[in-house]
Parts: structure tokens; C-alpha cells; sequence
């Protein structure tokens, strides 16, 4: 890949962080963008600004081949600031795209969640960042990868959960016929490295998960706990009510001291939802050469 260049979003994300690395190895140059300073090396070139500035936009995905962008708003308090971000920062992006003389192809990060955009803002968010995607798809090669909980090492939202497994308790909201998919940061990444140097641009809307028929349940999880740990690990069910009266209160002190909460009623919501278990069979049949490799049994230790 010697001499083509990739930008990205969300580089010093949990997701980004991983990515860049990946790429780098395998022959890419890079272009990231980043609000704060960054020490540069020979493969990767940091663009200061965000996704509010045309100027830094501009800059970062000038004669790139592809765009990859993983940036996102996960935590707010109202559906303002996650369409700040997730929407018009999209637009922006994609708009300085292609501006471009040649556009580059374009692939959203996008997340599962856009699936029920009813449940939550953020998941309204990356609906309506979707479709401003599908409105450019004339114009420029664009595909939008929809994962599922993303983990493994550097991850803040899920570690926690597994942590809490080696202590012989597993944690959930909603109800045990509840099922789920999970992915590995790496498969995620494999994903996105293949879409990359696809000969022929991938285009569509793909779910991603490990492959688990049916997926997990907080059984399964529990099971797969307790084998790694050599343990008993119970499943805690929390009372739904007071998951959601929490949720109310802690966007109430948002909004007062001005923070930005990641457990809102919108995201209870979310974790009540039944199904939130991927097909992966069309991506799979786009990127023949992708197969998730890594699962819950296996990464478990690292990912805690």
C-alpha cells in the first residue's frame, strides 16, 4: 500500500487507536485527525482541528484514498450535542470529501443501535448520520459497518462488565431472554482493513458481530465467566425501575453541572432492547477474506 494514504476520525478512540496501528503495519500511510497534540511518525500524520472545522477537513482528507470515519459522540444530554457531532460532523466530512478532485471512499463507523433509532439520541444520532451517507452514495463510494458492543483491551465501557465476572458477579438490565452479539476490536478492525484495500469499493449498510448463532444472553456470559475463572459467576439482574429512575437523576445533575452522562433513560432503553444480535452473512459474502477470529471464551482474560 506503499504511497496511499487513509484518514480517519476518531483516531485516539479506543477503536482508532487500534485501527491506526493496524494500518500502519499493513503498508498504509495516515492522515488522523485530533484535537490535541500528538507526536507524528514517519506513517502518520496528525491534522490539529475537528469535525466543525472546514479548514481541518479539508486538509486531512486531501488526496487520500479512503476515509474511514470512527469519531463519535457516545455520551450527552440531549439530542443537540449528539447531533453536533454524529450528524453535522459527518456532514461536514463528508462534504469536504468530495470537494475532492477524485473522492475517496468513504466508510462510516457507525453503530448497531442505528438499527431502533426510536430507543435512544445517540442511536437517533447514527441513524441520521446514515442517511446523510446514503444521500453522498451517487457521488463517491460509501458503506457504513454497524457493530455491535465493541471490546477488548483499551476498552472502558465493557471491561468493567467482565471485571466484575472475576469477582463472581455479572451484572445486566433487562430480561434473561435478552440476546446479544459481541465483537472483538480486531475483528472490527480486520473488517475495516479489508473494506480498505478492497479492489472494488464495498458499498451498503453491514451489521458485524462475532458469528455466534443466536448470540449471547447473560446465561451464556455467565457460563463462559465462570469456565475462564475457574469460579461460580451469578447472574444480578437489576430492577428495571431503578435502573431507569438512576438514568432520570443522573441526566437531571447533567444538565445542572454541566457534564456529560453516558447512563440516561435513552440508554436504559438500549440495554432493555431483546435483540441486539447481528447478521453477518452479507459482509461476510463482500469480504469473503473476513472472518471473525476472536471470541468471548478466548478473550475474556485479556479483555477484563
Amino acid at each position: 500500500m506503499s504511497g496511499l494514504t487513509v484518514a480517519v476520525t476518531g483516531a485516539t478512540g479506543f477503536i482508532g487507536h487500534v485501527l491506526l496501528q493496524a494500518l500502519v503495519k499493513d503498508g498504509w500511510k495516515v492522515r488522523a485527525l485530533t484535537r490535541r497534540s500528538q507526536t507524528g511518525s514517519g506513517s502518520i500524520t496528525w491534522i490539529h482541528g475537528d469535525l466543525n472545522d472546514p479548514i481541518s477537513l479539508e486538509n486531512l482528507v486531501r488526496g487520500v484514498s479512503a476515509v474511514v470515519h470512527c469519531a463519535g459522540q457516545v455520551r450527552g444530554s440531549s439530542l443537540d450535542e449528539f447531533t453536533r457531532t454524529n450528524v453535522e460532523g459527518t456532514a461536514n466530512l463528508m462534504r469536504a470529501s468530495t470537494e475532492q478532485d477524485s473522492a475517496p471512499r468513504f466508510l462510516l463507523i457507525s453503530s448497531l443501535a442505528a438499527r431502533q433509532p426510536e430507543l435512544s439520541w445517540y442511536a437517533t444520532s447514527k441513524y441520521l448520520a446514515e442517511q446523510i451517507v446514503a444521500d453522498y452514495s451517487g457521488v463517491m463510494p460509501c458503506a457504513v459497518f454497524r457493530p455491535t458492543a465493541v471490546y477488548g483491551p483499551g476498552d472502558k465501557e465493557m471491561s468493567p462488565l467482565f471485571r466484575a465476572t472475576q469477582r463472581g458477579v455479572l451484572p445486566m438490565v433487562g430480561g434473561s431472554d435478552m440476546r446479544f452479539g459481541l465483537l472483538h476490536v480486531n475483528d472490527l478492525v480486520a473488517a475495516i482493513l479489508g473494506w480498505v484495500g478492497a479492489r472494488v469499493p464495498i458499498r451498503g449498510i453491514y451489521e458485524l458481530d462475532d458469528g455466534m448463532p443466536g448470540g449471547y444472553n447473560a446465561q451464556s456470559v455467565a457460563a463462559i465467566a465462570q469456565d475462564v475463572w475457574k469460579r461460580p459467576v451469578r447472574c444480578l439482574f437489576l430492577p428495571v425501575s431503578l435502573v431507569s429512575m438512576t438514568a432520570s437523576i443522573n441526566l437531571c445533575l447533567a444538565r445542572l453541572l454541566h457534564y456529560s452522562p453516558m447512563l440516561t433513560p435513552g440508554k436504559v432503553r438500549e440495554l432493555q432492547h431483546p435483540d441486539w444480535v447481528c447478521d453477518i452473512a452479507p459482509l461476510r459474502k463482500a469480504l469473503p477474506e473476513w472472518q471473525p477470529s476472536m471470541r468471548l471464551r478466548d478473550a475474556m482474560p485479556q479483555a477484563a
